[in-house]
């Protein structure tokens, strides 16, 4: 007899990004899907969710939300490097950098940057290959390195400074350079990207765990596995919940049940936001907690904050 297959669900990051926390609860939740964690450079996140390389990625945001979806999870603040021989190393850890501190110095930012938009200006700052106005010269005769691991190499030798996202600056540390905040900075977003297309049960159970949700108000298999096991919410408390996560709605005279639980109380459920981009009506409890109305009820969505 053959062996099923074993499901799986694959999810990208970027560099610097720690997915680590989400992928315990996972397993904890859905210990029979496998969880694999797929690094894809910062330029090819989206590129590999639309080649369906991976089904949810944790990116650098923003991102085209005509066709994906996003949820925001963090902001990495933006940290300057510097070489252990130059004079803000001399700083205190805690104390910030700001652009006019890095007037003489010549700032290398990567081919693969995450910080600045190609082409815009940079506030206090004249990089390498950058015109008088701060804008990008692609014909500029500064060389800019193509990584950031290059570009702190640079910094080690004391040919600059470079500015990235904290996270980044730990990825790439080493013992000849150090770091330090640069207050004014533009800040690094981090999010939960997805093709808006492909929003599948398990795309909704990571949304769930991003977002902190207990496994007793997830939408997803992982609330299910729990009814199954019998360990439902008691006097119909998720039936309560009605209209549930992913949008506030009320049901007027709807009766909830929640699964595992008893019938709930007639009346209307109320529900935080909990879906991506749109609030949904439906109910995001185990079972999923919609609410029946009796003939003349009617119900009203409203869209997640």
């Amino acid at each position: 007899m053959s062996e099923q297959p074993v499901e799986t669900f694959r999810l990208g990051y970027v560099p610097g990004a720690t997915p680590g926390k989400w992928a315990r609860t996972w397993r904890e939740r859905l210990p029979g899907v496998r969880l694999d964690l797929v690094q894809v450079e910062a330029a090819d996140a989206v590129a590999a969710l639309e080649r369906g390389e991976v089904d949810a990625a944790i990116a650098r945001l923003p991102v085209d939300k005509t066709r994906l979806s996003a949820i925001a999870l963090y902001e990495e603040v933006p940290v300057i490097v510097v070489s252990r021989d130059h004079l803000l190393a001399a700083s205190g850890d805690d104390e910030a950098v700001t652009p006019a501190d890095l007037a003489d110095d010549v700032v290398h930012l990567a081919d693969d940057d995450v910080l600045f938009a190609p082409g815009a200006p940079v506030p206090g700052l004249r990089p390498a290959a950058y015109r008088e106005d701060g804008t990008l010269d692609p014909g500029g005769l500064a060389p800019r390195p193509t990584t950031t691991a290059e570009a702190v190499a640079w910094v080690a030798a004391g040919a600059g400074v470079t500015i990235v996202p904290m996270s980044l600056a730990r990825l790439h540390h080493r013992k000849d350079v150090t770091h330090r905040v640069l207050d004014g900075g533009p800040s690094a977003p981090v999010g939960l990207v997805w093709v808006s297309e492909r929003t599948t049960d398990l795309v909704d159970e990571l949304i769930g765990i991003v977002r902190g949700r207990t496994v007793n108000s997830s939408r997803g298999r992982g609330g299910a596995r729990r009814d199954e096991d019998g360990t439902g919410g008691r006097d119909g408390r998720d039936g309560r919940r009605g209209a549930g996560r992913g949008g506030q709605g009320r049901g007027a005279g709807g009766q909830g049940r929640g699964a595992g639980g008893q019938p709930g109380r007639a009346g209307a459920g109320k529900g935080s936001s909990g879906g991506a981009e749109r609030g949904s009506a439906r109910g995001s409890g185990p079972g999923a907690g919609r609410g029946k109305g009796r003939p003349g009820s009617t119900g009203k969505g409203r869209r997640g904050r």
